[in-house]
């Protein structure tokens, strides 16, 4: 009796999976009371079917643990519904388990096993079982050439190909579409070509699968017309036809096209919810038009397309890259499966935004919701990092990058890069360079950059040598970057060799940032009819940041002629993006005491809505930010700080340090001027950091401002009297002090 019931319960369970109720067939395998292999199964095969194989995996686990044998029908079922969530270490499992159970001699086995295996990326695997089958037929041989394709190993997929046909196997639908993927990724059409041939001769033109593959690689390889005339010539076309065309279309600007095309998909009866949304959201992202942005997602939503994973991240995607920021986090959060991509998209878009503390908090969700990012996810979650100068949190980042792998790739070897160069820490920057296996213009750029932003001018212009002797060609990047090295050292002579270089040289056309960076040095040097020169060369209009520069060189050098001209220039740009050339003009006649003139500044920043930007400096102690505004009073230990401060004050003064009262930009007594110089944002931070960290630790201070001459002076003293080494990020370039001198060599 209970084997008569367990056969009813068991077809009971098939048809309730059949007809979509995986739920119901789940209670009814819960309450038998007896179970076969065949029960087992058809559960397993149900959660396969409805691409759930976690679940399946988990049940066939649960099976070995009530003692069930599964039969070789089981180990087929299992595998056939594997896809890429599931892991090399979990099929060598089932490997193991065939091996032992002795179905390795089973052709379906074996073939589901092999498709596994290539699903989860481990093609050499693979290859390494399809070499010890002793029995093949056309189903290993698409499952090979398949796995060959989809991991862009076009030649060996052609190999095999070939090596199939000398074997006597006729190619099918599924080889001719497998190997027309292996032909996208080849750099000329002729084996794509040649393929076609065959697939006219073997009489499958008129497969609408084989077409659509043929349509692809045509696709792959910009060849427009083939493709449309192939479109035209097809007996049936389905959506898939529709959207590889409308891709095309869209990647080759062809809009005219697109909009007939799409207008046409529009009037069939396929699937509204199949249409190349993603495509089309993806061209809108990368243009930045989010208007056409908008009516996309207008038509994925009346069609429930917002719900298909690729739709999803490509919507995140595009209002995250139009600055539309509330817009991906609301989609964001209503997704209802997040991979990778679209939480790379979401911390990428966060990093953009400036809000670098939810990138990190996004990148620790991410963690916990156990998806693993890939390089891109990588690259901006250090980028936020960076911005913040979170050294210890960095440092958990490339143990992530090590454990996943990423770690030989140029570009998460970059990232890494770039982050330790921005907090600080030249000696890993130059560690992470020296252990890359492989270098490209990416990574020696990335070098230059380091060693210009941390003021070693030498090592920058050393690493650009060594760069070209290397035989790799520099670029604009290179060139921008020894540019700014010589700036940060008021090296006039080597800039202006670089910059001709470049011309006449490497016949590189200078952009504008590069004539700012000769218009900065020599300016600095205090040669402005120089600058006026090569600015008159200048195929571009000076630029807000180039007068900013210009204006900071004035008041160095006490040029309030040219400084009233550049701050002219300025306040008629149509928009100034922050208050500093204000800020910069309002110093200049603070600092010779016309406050007549200070008051219109001010004035004129009132009329025009222009804001003084705050200023602050923060420091991390035990993987805690701390943030200090001018003169706070909000830090938990404020007394203990000011005391601190007061303190070293004291031995500073021993030391022969006098407050430089020109930096107080208040029209008050000298009294009240020095004493709100001693409490600025970078001091409060170090005083902080002197009482947190043991002695002769190296403390890292950011601020988001240029420090002032002041407490630039200040902190030299600072780090003679502490003996410790004290760096200074300000939003320009970094401050190395250590025994009374500062790296950048009072050049700044």
């Amino acid at each position: 009796m209970p084997r008569k019931n367990t056969c009813s319960v068991n077809l009971l369970m098939s048809c309730c999976i059949k007809g979509g109720n995986l739920v119901y067939a789940r209670e009814l395998f819960d309450n038998m009371v007896v179970r076969s292999t065949v029960s087992w199964t058809i559960l397993i095969g149900g959660y396969a079917q409805n691409k759930q194989p976690r679940e399946a995996f988990h049940l066939y686990i649960e099976m070995f643990r009530e003692g069930m044998k599964p039969d070789h029908i089981t180990i087929a079922t299992l595998l056939s519904g594997s896809d890429e969530t599931i892991t090399v270490n979990e099929v060598g499992e089932i490997h193991a388990h065939i091996t032992r159970l002795g179905f390795g001699h089973d052709l379906a086995v074996s073939n589901s096993l092999l498709d596994s295996y290539c699903k989860s990326r481990s093609v050499n695997l693979a290859l390494r079982l399809f070499l010890d089958m002793t029995e093949r037929d056309i189903i290993t041989f698409n499952t090979m050439v398949t796995g060959f394709s989809k991991e862009c190993l076009s030649e060996q997929a052609m190999c095999l190909f070939s090596d199939m046909q000398h074997h006597g196997f006729r190619p099918s639908d599924f080889t001719y579409a497998a190997v027309l993927r292996a032909c996208a990724g080849l750099d000329c059409t002729a084996y794509g070509e040649r393929v076609h041939g065959l697939v006219t001769k073997a009489n499958f033109v008129s497969d609408i699968f084989v077409a659509n593959a043929l349509l692809d690689f045509y696709s792959k390889h910009d060849c427009v017309e083939e493709m449309r005339r192939l479109f035209e010539e097809m007996p049936a076309k389905d959506g898939v036809s529709y959207n590889i065309l409308i891709t095309s279309y869209l990647w080759s600007g062809k809009q005219k096209e697109f909009i007939c095309l799409f207008q046409e998909l529009q009037s069939t009866m396929f699937d509204r919810r199949n249409f190349p949304f993603a495509t089309m959201l993806s061209v809108a992202s990368n243009a930045k038009y989010l208007e056409m942005g908008r009516q996309i997602h207008a038509q994925a939503f009346l069609t429930n397309a917002c719900e298909d994973i690729l739709v999803g991240n490509s919507l995140v995607d595009m209002y995250a890259k139009c600055g539309r920021f509330n817009e991906a986090n609301i989609i964001f959060r209503k997704l209802a499966r997040k991979s990778p991509v679209v939480w790379t998209a979401i911390i990428s878009a966060c990093v953009q935004q400036g809000l670098n503390d939810d990138a990190l908090n996004m990148y620790s969700e991410m963690h916990r919701d156990n998806v693993c990012g890939d390089q891109a996810t990588f690259a901006s979650t250090l980028k936020a990092t960076a911005n913040l100068a979170l050294l210890s949190v960095g440092k958990q980042l490339h143990s992530s990058i090590i454990r996943s792998g990423f770690i030989s790739t140029v570009f998460c070897g970059c990232a890494l890069l770039d982050m330790y160069a921005k907090c600080g820490s030249l000696r890993d920057a130059v560690e992470v360079f020296k252990n890359m296996p492989e270098r490209n213009a990416f990574s020696w750029n990335a070098m230059i950059s380091a060693y210009a932003q941390n003021g070693d001018v030498m090592a920058a212009l050393s690493s650009f040598e060594e760069m070209v002797e290397s035989g790799t060609q520099p670029d604009h990047v290179s060139f921008l970057g020894v540019l700014t090295a010589c700036s940060h050292s008021g090296q006039v002579n080597e800039a202006q060799r670089y910059f001709d270089s470049m011309i006449h040289t490497y016949q590189l056309a200078p952009k504008k940032e590069h004539y700012a960076s000769l218009v900065d040095v020599l300016c600095r040097r205090g040669k402005f009819e120089e600058a006026e020169a090569v600015m008159s060369q200048m195929p571009q209009e000076p630029d807000e940041i180039m007068w900013s520069s210009i204006l900071n060189s004035c008041r160095i050098h006490k040029n309030k002629e040219f400084a009233k001209r550049a701050a002219d220039a300025l306040f008629n740009l149509d928009m100034i993006r922050d208050a500093a050339p204000y800020i910069t003009m309002g110093n200049i006649y603070s600092e010779a005491g016309d406050w007549e003139n200070m008051a219109e500044v001010k004035k004129a920043m009132r009329v025009r809505g222009v804001r003084k930007v705050a200023a602050y400096s923060w420091v991390e102690i035990q993987r805690k930010v701390h943030v200090f505004s001018a003169n706070d009073t909000t830090h938990p230990l404020n007394l203990e700080i000011r005391k601190k401060v007061n303190e070293l004050l004291e031995q500073m003064e021993e030391k022969g340090y006098k407050p430089d009262l020109s930096c107080a930009l208040q029209n008050v007594d000298d009294k009240s001027k020095a004493e709100s110089l001693k409490y600025h944002s970078e001091r409060m931070a170090i005083a902080f950091a002197l009482m947190s960290t043991p002695e002769g630790s190296p403390i890292l201070v950011v601020k988001n401002l240029r420090a002032c001459v002041d407490c630039h002076a200040a902190i030299k003293v600072i780090s003679l009297i502490v003996q410790r080494e004290i760096t200074v990020r300000d939003c320009s370039r970094f401050h190395h002090f250590k025994q009374g001198v500062c790296s950048c060599g009072d050049f700044w």
